[in-house]
């Protein structure tokens, strides 16, 4: 550690958007270039879709097993999507935040909702919208892993994710995606700078006025 490190305790960033509107790629993007943030890996009760892991895109499990953590109060917040559950398990997170490091995930608005309520100290909270509808309804399509049906039902819900964009802390038009990118960077290095949140800033400054 650093002479200048200061202790600080942790933060968890969350992003929401409707489906399509870049969270998860902001969310990897970021993570892949902020040295010490680490993702909150879901578990769900969704298939896999093709491409994805067990344990780092998600962890799925049955529908048993996920009733079980929900009664067991092992998930800091649970929804279903389209018939299948989703949900963030608690233990991890915990103890990220709590030895000062930092987690990003990406959520519904229902699943944030019930982060902030769980953790109302350490959720940061950023939403991000699409430049217009067409260009929403673009990216779905090009996915290629939704029928047509899904598509559709897709579309109908994100006026409804929208209208929760003023429970967020911050909001992102995602036009560009490397500006995108850039602006959820500088939000994690605001809120990382954040007086409540450096725990041994007082000690700091006391040597510091000591020297």
């Amino acid at each position: 550690m650093a002479k200048t490190d200061i202790a600080r305790h942790g933060i968890l960033l969350v992003l929401s958007s409707p489906s399509g509107a870049g969270k998860t790629t902001i969310t990897r993007a970021v993570l892949e270039r902020e040295p010490g943030l680490e993702f909150s890996v879901s578990v769900t009760t969704r298939r896999p879709r093709a491409g994805e892991v067990n344990g780092r895109h998600y962890h799925f499990i049955d529908r048993t097993r996920f009733d079980a953590m929900v009664r067991d109060g092992a998930l800091l917040e649970h929804a279903s999507v389209f018939g299948n559950s989703y949900g963030t398990p608690r233990a991890p997170i915990e103890a990220a935040i709590a030895a000062g490091r930092d987690v990003i995930l990406d959520l519904d608005w229902q699943g944030a909702q019930q982060l902030r309520r769980a953790l109302p100290a350490d959720v940061v909270s950023v939403f991000v919208l699409p430049p217009d509808h067409h260009t929403l309804e673009k990216r779905l399509r090009s996915r290629a892993q939704d029928s047509e049906e899904v598509v559709a039902a897709r579309m109908v819900k994100s006026a409804e994710e929208t209208s929760h964009w003023s429970e967020y802390d911050y909001v992102i038009i995602n036009d560009e995606l490397e500006a995108s990118i850039a602006s959820t960077q500088s939000i994690l290095a605001a809120e990382r700078a954040r007086r409540e949140r450096l725990l041994g800033l007082a000690g700091f400054v006391s040597r510091l006025r000591r020297d």
